[in-house]
């Protein structure tokens, strides 16, 4: 699953890709959030690296579809 993450003051996105599912990123993103000043965001990206961010930098977190489109022309035959 694909994973932007927006950093406030910042111009690019980070993306990550990840193993866990929409809801798994869903219950991160609101603990995080949960936690009073000086929470971060985590995530583990499927290569095992671990992008920490503070919840104050965050500007929006989108969250990519569970399940990947197939690619090509498939049956144009």
């Amino acid at each position: 699953m694909e994973v932007k993450i927006g950093i406030r003051s910042v111009h690019r996105e980070i993306v990550v890709e990840t193993d866990l599912s929409a809801e798994q990123v869903e219950d991160e993103i609101r603990n995080a959030l949960s936690v009073d000043r000086g929470g971060v965001f985590a995530l583990t990206d499927v290569k095992g690296r671990r992008v920490v961010i503070p919840v104050a930098s965050l500007g929006f977190v989108e969250i990519g579809e569970d399940e990947s489109r197939p690619v090509g022309f498939g049956g144009t035959l």
